[in-house]
C-alpha cells in the first residue's frame, strides 16, 4: 500500500497496521471472553443471569453513547491520549469487576469504566487513524486488515481467559487481566500523528487534511448527518449488528451449559468464532474495494439470520456448535470495515471518529437489548428461544434496510461553497 502525500508525515503503513491491530487485540479479546464470567459471577454473589446481563448491557450501552464524544476528542486531539485514558480505564474497571461485592459497585466498574474504555480503544478511535493516514481507495482494504488482526485478539484472548479460570479463581484471572489492558497505552505510541501539535491539541493545516477535508464543524457535521437518509439507515441496520453479537457473545456460553454440552465447548465455540472473525473481517474489507459495500453489508446481515436459523433447528451437538461458531465468526465482525468506509465516503474523513461513533452508539443500544433482554428473557422463561426468534427476524430487517444505501454523497456544506 501507498502513504498519502503529505507534509504532516502520515504513520507509516506497517506501524499503523500492527499497532491499530495489536490495541484491537487486547481492547476486543478480553471483552470477547466476559462470557465465560457470567456463571462464575453471578453463583459467587447469588445473582441472577439478569444481575449480570445488566452490567454486560450497560457497558454497552456506555461505551455506545459516549463514543460521539471520545470520537470528537479523537478527531480533534489525535488518538495518543484518548487511548492511554481507555488503557487506565480498562484496568480499573476489571479490578473492580474483580473485588465488586455489591451489584451496585459492579454496575458501576464493569458497566461504566469498563465502557468508556472500550469507547477508547477499539474501532471507532484506531479507524479514525487508520482514515487519517491512507488514500480513499486503501481505506476499506485498510481497515479490513485492521479488523482482522485485531479479530485474531478474540481468537487468542479467550483460550488464554480460559486457561486463567480454570488454575486460579475468578477474581485473580479478572486481575490478570487488568495487567494485560495497560500494554494498550504503551502501543499509542505507535499511533501518535504528526498533524496534532502538542502545544494546543489542534490538526496543524497540512496540504493532506486540507485537502481532503474543506469541512464544516462538528456541529454542522452532525446535522448534515442527521438530515442524510442514508447515513440513518446504516445507523439503524448496525443496531441489529450489536443486539446479535451481544446476545451470543454473553449467552451462547450459558445457553450450551443449559443443553449439557461440556464447558469446553463454549471456550472451543468463542474461540473458533475469534478465529473465522480474521477471515471475515479482511475479506470485507477486501471486497469492498471491489463491490459496493451496502450490498456486503446486506448479505452479512441476510447469512447472520440464516446461520442463527439452521443453528436452532437443528440437533444441538458440539460438531453443530463448531460450524455455527465457525459461520457466525466469519459474518462476526465483517460489518465493521464496510460500515466506517461507507461513513468516510459519505461524510469525509475529519469527523470520521465522530460520526462512527454515533453509528456505533446505535449498535450499543442493539448491544445493550441483546444482553439484557436475553437475560431477562431466560429468567422470565426459562429459555433463550425467543431471543434466538428475535435475533432472526431483525437480521432479515437489516439485510432489507441495507440494499438502498448510495455510499456517495456531496456534504450540502461543499454545495454551497461550490454555488
Amino acid at each position: 500500500m501507498t502513504q498519502l502525500a503529505s507534509s504532516d508525515r502520515p504513520i507509516p503503513m506497517g506501524q499503523l497496521l500492527l499497532c491499530g491491530a495489536l490495541i484491537v487485540t487486547m481492547s476486543m479479546g478480553i471483552r470477547h471472553s466476559f462470557g465465560l464470567w457470567l456463571q462464575p459471577i453471578t453463583m459467587a454473589h447469588g445473582w441472577t443471569r439478569e444481575d449480570y446481563s445488566m452490567a454486560m448491557a450497560i457497558q454497552n450501552l456506555v461505551w455506545g453513547a459516549s463514543g460521539p464524544v471520545i470520537g470528537w476528542w479523537a478527531d480533534r486531539s489525535g488518538a495518543f491520549k484518548v487511548l492511554w485514558a481507555g488503557a487506565l480505564l480498562y484496568a480499573l474497571g476489571l479490578v473492580g469487576m474483580a473485588t465488586a461485592s455489591h451489584h451496585g459497585g459492579f454496575i458501576l466498574t464493569t458497566g461504566v469504566l469498563i465502557g468508556l474504555a472500550q469507547a477508547c480503544s477499539t474501532y471507532t478511535v484506531i479507524f479514525g487513524v487508520v482514515g487519517r493516514n491512507v488514500t480513499a481507495l486503501q481505506r476499506s482494504s485498510a481497515m479490513g486488515i485492521t479488523a482482522a488482526a485485531g479479530s485474531f485478539g478474540q481468537f487468542l484472548m479467550v483460550p488464554v481467559a480460559s486457561f486463567l479460570l480454570h488454575n486460579m479463581d475468578w477474581s485473580s484471572a479478572l486481575l490478570m487481566l487488568a495487567a494485560t489492558a495497560l500494554v494498550i497505552g504503551p502501543l499509542a505510541f505507535g499511533l501518535r500523528e504528526a498533524r496534532f501539535s502538542a502545544q494546543a491539541g489542534e490538526p496543524t493545516s497540512t496540504s493532506a487534511s486540507s485537502a481532503t477535508d474543506a469541512s464544516p464543524g462538528a456541529l454542522q457535521a452532525l446535522a448534515e448527518a442527521f438530515q442524510h437518509r442514508d447515513y440513518l439507515l446504516l445507523t439503524a441496520g448496525y443496531f441489529v449488528c450489536g443486539f446479535q453479537l451481544a446476545f451470543i457473545g454473553v449467552h451462547l456460553p450459558s445457553y450450551l451449559k443449559d443443553h449439557q454440552l461440556p464447558p469446553q465447548a463454549a471456550t472451543t465455540a468463542l474461540a473458533l468464532i475469534g478465529l473465522f472473525n480474521v477471515l471475515g473481517s479482511y475479506a470485507a474489507g477486501a471486497l469492498g474495494a471491489r463491490l459496493r459495500k451496502n450490498w456486503i453489508l446486506s448479505s452479512i446481515y441476510f447469512l447472520r439470520a440464516m446461520a442463527m436459523l439452521a443453528f436452532i433447528l437443528a440437533p444441538l451437538s458440539t460438531w453443530s456448535v463448531g460450524l455455527f461458531a465457525a459461520a457466525m465468526g466469519t459474518l462476526w465482525l465483517s460489518t465493521v470495515p464496510p460500515t466506517n468506509a461507507i461513513v468516510a465516503q459519505m461524510h469525509g474523513i475529519k469527523h470520521l471518529s465522530m460520526l462512527g461513533g454515533v453509528v456505533f452508539f446505535s449498535h450499543q443500544i442493539g448491544s445493550f437489548l441483546g444482553v439484557w433482554l436475553a437475560g431477562r428473557l431466560y429468567d422470565f422463561t426459562g429459555s433463550y428461544q425467543v431471543v434466538w426468534w428475535l435475533a432472526i427476524a431483525l437480521g432479515l430487517l437489516a439485510a432489507t434496510i441495507n440494499l438502498p444505501i448510495q455510499e456517495q454523497r456531496t456534504p450540502l456544506t461543499r454545495k454551497v461553497v461550490a454555488a
